[in-house]
């Protein structure tokens, strides 16, 4: 008896959207997998800071992903970080200390309102399967974020070595871990009972120990994540998973190589 390997090939199709909420163009990756019929269960993964998806082999991790996979594919749009990230990443409404993130509402209207509108129209089949948001430190945050206050839109979130210290006060002028912004929006507000978490650090991700815990602020921060996303209610493992790379960094490399858990868990290609 002869097993049939199924190979996917995926291509990548670059766009410009212009935006009027951010008041200039986006620029976006899309890969799409080659030969959907419109039978298949078709599912969608944004992911933010898509400049970094463009140093990885991305196209040959979706095509791994896909591997042998006949009835779901699975579309990925990498959005490209604008010179304005520091202000359009972060938490709608609530800047840190810094003022940063003040144009992370506006960045929200973009991706519900022009982003998602755009590739559907792309697309032109419906998306039968989970919708998730993930991204990579601050853009990581942002996607939590948005997908967190949008339960309608999103069934999962993605986020590697996020940047979960988002703080309204600097450790200088009277810091405590209640003045950490994400951490405070999961105590104080709801989103769907079923999304699904998936939270990535590394244990070289950063130095900073500002509690002196002999453990790096990155994993504190999301274990803290963890922790509130418990105590809502959410279980273990059915909708959080915590993944602690040994000797993972802050970088891309750290990043690419985890992806595949990533995609094997979120989604069902």
């Amino acid at each position: 008896m002869y097993t049939t390997i199924l190979s996917v090939k995926v291509n990548t199709i670059n766009f410009k959207i212009p935006s009027a909420f951010l008041k200039h163009e986006v620029e976006i990756d899309i890969y799409v997998p080659d030969g959907i019929l419109g039978n298949e269960k078709i599912e969608l993964l944004l992911l933010n800071d898509g400049q970094d998806v463009a140093k990885m082999n991305f196209t040959e991790i979706l095509e791994e992903a896909h591997h042998n996979k006949r009835n779901n594919r699975l579309i990925v749009v990498a959005i490209k970080a604008s010179p304005d990230r520091l202000m359009e990443y972060g938490v709608a409404g609530v800047p840190d200390f810094k003022g940063r993130g003040a144009k992370a509402e506006l960045y929200t209207d973009f991706i519900i309102k022009e982003l998602l509108p755009f590739v559907k129209k792309k697309i032109a089949m419906p998306i039968t399967g989970r919708v998730a948001f993930a991204g990579f430190s601050l853009g990581g945050l942002s996607a939590f974020d948005i997908a967190w206050n949008n339960p309608s839109v999103f069934d999962a979130i993605g986020v590697f070595s996020g940047a979960f210290w988002w703080r309204k006060k600097d450790l200088a002028n009277g810091y405590t871990d209640a003045d950490r912004i994400m951490h405070n929006l999961i105590d104080h507000t709801s989103t769907r009972p079923d999304m699904k978490f998936w939270l990535m650090t590394g244990t070289e991700d950063e130095k900073a120990d500002r509690n002196k815990n002999l453990i790096i602020d990155s994993i504190d921060d999301t274990i803290d994540v963890v922790k509130g996303l418990l105590n809502k209610g959410y279980k273990r493992p059915e909708n959080i998973f915590y993944f602690e790379k040994v000797g993972g960094k802050h970088d891309v490399p750290t990043w690419e190589s985890v992806m595949p858990a990533f995609l094997n868990w979120a989604f069902e290609v």
